[in-house]
């Protein structure tokens, strides 16, 4: 780091508070310690979420979850449940929480242009009876995450708004990319041997047929 670079990098979170000022009294009142109404209510018409964790080591990791709108069953005023469904098997998640069980989820309606931040402590189960209810298809995940809530707010809808998430003016078509198969296989080729197009055909197929049939 050179030392024009080193001075323009916020050491310190007085230096940062200096350059922002105070938060306005509701946004810190709003933080809440437990679910409300509004909370739950957002939760139970939310179809997808984020949730980020980090390693023992401080790695972070942001990963989607996605379902019908409910999935995410609020057990009382300070607990979720997020069932598992079939994924890669990275783990990058759940290997996370074992090792650090703070999470910051994140949850989003569409249509909604504000948002609910919530924050806790998880952890591993495998609850039959919390499972069975979690059910898609007659197909009942094998575990799930359990959320201990410590804080939740709601979060307001600017940086939905600045990118125009839900405006359909704002979506792109998807074939000016390539596909998901061919930039992964191109990402782990070798210069010497790049993809062929047969591959990248039954790397396309292969997912799709995933979508079909290992979604739960």
């Amino acid at each position: 780091m050179d030392d024009q670079e080193s001075n323009s990098v916020i050491g310190s979170e007085s230096e940062l508070r200096s350059n922002f000022g105070e938060p306005m009294d509701i946004a810190v009142k709003k933080e809440l310690g437990k679910l409300d109404k509004h909370c739950k209510d957002f939760i139970s018409r939310s179809p997808f979420l984020c949730i980020g964790t980090s390693a023992a080591d401080g790695k972070a990791d942001v990963s989607p979850r996605g379902d019908p709108p409910g999935f995410v069953q609020v057990l009382d005023d300070n607990t979720l449940f997020i069932p598992d469904r079939p994924g890669n098997n990275r783990l990058d998640t759940m290997g996370n929480i074992i090792a650090n069980p703070n999470v910051g989820l994140f949850f989003m309606i569409p249509g909604f242009e504000d948002t609910l931040r919530v924050n806790g402590k998880a952890r591993i189960v495998k609850d039959k009876e919390i499972l069975e209810r979690c059910a898609v298809n007659r197909k009942v995940p094998t575990m799930g995450i359990m959320i201990d809530v410590n804080e939740a707010y709601l979060h307001c809808a600017k940086a939905v708004r600045r990118s125009k998430l839900w405006k359909p003016e704002s979506q792109q078509d998807r074939k000016e990319m390539p596909t998901l198969a061919q930039m992964i296989l191109e990402q782990v080729a070798t210069p010497e041997k790049p993809p062929t197009t047969e591959e990248i055909k039954d790397g396309d197929d292969f997912i799709e047929d995933n979508y079909k049939t290992g979604l739960y």
